[in-house]
């Protein structure tokens, strides 16, 4: 998946930019506090997008299968 599509999948699902780290950007859920490392790449395997959604406890993009 592209990460511009996960990126917005994470925003409609109140994930924010927390902070830039030097290989990964961070993301947290602003409604659970929890936090989750993102790769800097445009492509994004379907399979680290869903364990990225599985650590901030939000739904999984409905093209991951």
């Amino acid at each position: 998946m592209k990460l511009k599509d996960l990126l917005r999948h994470l925003g409609e699902h109140n994930c924010r930019l927390f902070r830039e780290g030097a290989n990964h950007t961070i993301y947290k859920n602003l409604n659970s506090g929890k936090m989750t490392s993102i790769p800097r790449h445009r492509e994004v395997k379907s399979n680290l997008a869903k364990k990225i959604c599985d650590d901030l406890g939000i739904e999984r993009p409905a093209n991951t299968k």
